[in-house]
């Protein structure tokens, strides 16, 4: 009869028949089964993990960690839509589909050793699809994010600190406070980092750094001869992260769509043709290859940029210094210690910065703690 059936409707009854048995399996779960079913972490499904990960996986895992291991990966995480009409399925759906897939990713990441990841989840410009689109989107976030916070002790269990970064003043205030709430939670946490870039772009990162750097001069904090690449970099959204090593796009698109702009300058670029939700272990680990096989060059190409940007401070010191004499009426040959005077200049400037970074960090951490939930916030006053 099996014979008879033929390969294409044998796979389909083999599959039909797999289906039935699990359903009769579901239909006699006790209760308790049920719940600790529904239970299962949707951020961090580590058991879900663990029981597919194949004997193949783990031997190219532990090859792949014989090389250099990226500290900080970053997602575009393209082609969810694209993924739902190929699928037939709703728009939303394609949605809920690549985030299940960033919980797959963030498992492998943690499996390999990589400590940092950031992800493209909402861009500025996303706003200006459609209402329905946008309110979904917004709904999404706001259920994953809430179900992040009733998933605390998996949080606690994998230290993970939870950033999300962007223009947060654009998105609505329920889902504001609930963000807010998961960031404060987490923000101890060290083992591993998830930057959750929403309502962001590079170049709003960029123009408000300037705006900050700005209310640092008006202020008197620092001044305008203090403002280098890296005092810029400390008013990012990204100030409390290393650039990333790695950024992957997937969909096929070779842009980067005003995401990193600045981050990504030393960055090893991967564009995988493929869509994000039906992004693989393969195409990670193709990815994390492929990492390996460059970095020696961008590593290179990252200490002759950090030694530029340190002679170019140290000439800014020099000429300040210079200007200083010049009001002074003192020609460098009438000083007798200008490297002392140029080294006393940097430990002033140091200090200015120093003063300036933890002044605008109050700053923001003042607007996060007015953007939590009223209850958390009545928590807070009386402890």
């Amino acid at each position: 009869m099996l014979h008879l059936l033929g390969t294409h409707t044998l796979g389909s009854t083999v599959a039909s028949w797999n289906e039935f048995k699990n359903c009769c399996k579901f239909m006699t779960m006790s209760i308790a089964e049920l719940e600790k079913l529904r239970a299962s972490s949707e951020w961090f499904p580590e058991k879900e993990y663990l029981a597919q990960r194949t004997w193949l996986q783990t031997t190219c895992a532990r090859i792949l960690s014989c090389g250099p291991i990226p500290k900080h990966v970053a997602f575009i995480m393209d082609g969810n839509r694209r993924f739902a009409r190929k699928s037939s399925i709703e728009r939303q759906e394609g949605h809920m589909e690549g985030f299940k897939k960033l919980a797959e990713t963030l498992q492998w990441c943690l499996d390999l050793g990589i400590t940092e990841v950031t992800v493209y989840a909402f861009s500025i410009e996303n706003f200006k699809r459609s209402k329905e689109e946008v309110d979904g989107l917004m709904h999404l976030a706001r259920e994953k994010f809430e179900r992040l916070l009733e998933e605390k002790d998996e949080i606690m269990k994998h230290g993970v600190c939870i950033r999300v970064l962007g223009d947060l003043t654009l998105l609505p205030k329920d889902l504001q406070a609930v963000i807010a709430d998961a960031m404060y939670l987490s923000r101890n946490n060290t083992r591993a980092i998830l930057n959750v870039c929403m309502a962001y772009t590079a170049r709003h990162e960029i123009t408000n750094a300037f705006k900050e750097l700005s209310w640092g001069v008006n202020k008197g904090l620092i001044k305008p001869s203090d403002i280098s690449e890296e005092v810029m970099e400390k008013c990012f959204y990204t100030r409390h992260s290393p650039d990333p090593d790695l950024l992957v796009r997937t969909s096929g698109e070779v842009r980067l769509s005003d995401f990193l702009l600045w981050q990504s300058s030393y960055s090893v670029l991967a564009f995988v043709d493929v869509l994000w939700p039906e992004y693989s272990i393969w195409h990670f680990f193709s990815g994390i290859l492929y990492y390996q096989r460059n970095h020696g060059q961008v590593q290179a190409a990252r200490e002759v940029r950090d030694m530029q940007r340190q002679q170019a401070i140290h000439d800014s010191d020099r000429q300040e210094v210079m200007k200083i004499l010049d009001e002074e009426n003192k020609s460098p040959n009438q000083t007798e210690a200008l490297p002392q005077r140029i080294s006393e200049y940097a430990r002033q400037r140091e200090q200015r910065i120093k003063h300036f970074v933890e002044t605008l960090e109050a700053k923001r951490t003042q607007k996060l703690l007015n953007m939590l939930p009223a209850r958390t916030a009545s928590d807070l006053t009386s402890h």
